[in-house]
């Protein structure tokens, strides 16, 4: 019986593995570089919106559709690595920025297929964007504006009911139940906030006309 030659075994193996932990290895950069491209995209485009800058922000978003695009090119040879977390992480961002834009500018409300993203990172980005729905809201506030607040509000509520309706093991929904319940605190906040400014307002304005009546009386 031929003995086998161990060396060239394990040096077969060796090269064999030193070959797929490197493929493993870029496939695991590249898509680390893509994640981080999109959330620095997507955070931008966001700050972008709240300034009403918003052809700038559509540029962004897509620079960012293209760097999600090419995530989708892992998805194939290596799902570990786009499964890992990171991936989905960004992809939430991406959903989260795309939503904020289109609830300040008024425009459709992009699907899961149209910006090339599961189901599980759509809602959880969906959801995240209440809290930017909140910060508009109240920038808005802070300039004197309310005439969109109540719409606004009523969107962040909509948005958190059908969320909530997603009763499924954190698992299957990336967390989103976690999501959820921070989001529902944020909610609550918002609410409180906006009318106890909406009830000064009202105060200040009748106080006002009382006090132009009064003028207006003395002055007769």
């Amino acid at each position: 019986m031929q003995n086998p030659d161990r060396q060239s075994e394990l040096t077969t193996l060796s090269e064999e593995a030193h070959a797929f932990f490197a493929q493993k290895h870029a496939a695991r950069e590249r898509a680390l570089n893509l994640s981080r491209t999109t959330t620095q995209l997507s955070a931008t485009a966001i700050r972008s919106a709240h300034r009403h800058q918003f052809d700038e922000a559509r540029s962004l978003m897509d620079t960012a559709r293209d760097r999600v695009a090419e995530m989708k090119e892992i998805q194939e040879s290596h799902p570990d690595i786009y499964y890992a977390g990171f991936v989905q992480d960004a992809q939430k961002e991406y959903v989260e920025a795309n939503s904020t834009l289109a609830f300040i500018t008024g425009a459709p409300l992009p699907r899961p297929d149209d910006l090339g993203v599961a189901h599980a990172a759509y809602l959880n980005g969906l959801g995240e964007a209440i809290g930017e729905m909140r910060r508009y809201l109240l920038d808005s506030l802070r300039r004197g504006d309310a005439s969109r607040c109540e719409e606004l509000l009523d969107l962040m509520d909509q948005i958190y009911t059908q969320l909530f309706t997603m009763d499924f093991p954190e698992a299957i929904t990336g967390g989103l139940r976690r999501t959820t319940d921070a989001m529902r605190g944020i909610l609550e906040r918002t609410r409180g906030d906006l009318t106890t400014t909406l009830r000064q307002q009202a105060l200040e304005q009748r106080l006002t006309q009382l006090w132009d009546r009064l003028t207006s009386e003395d002055l007769d």
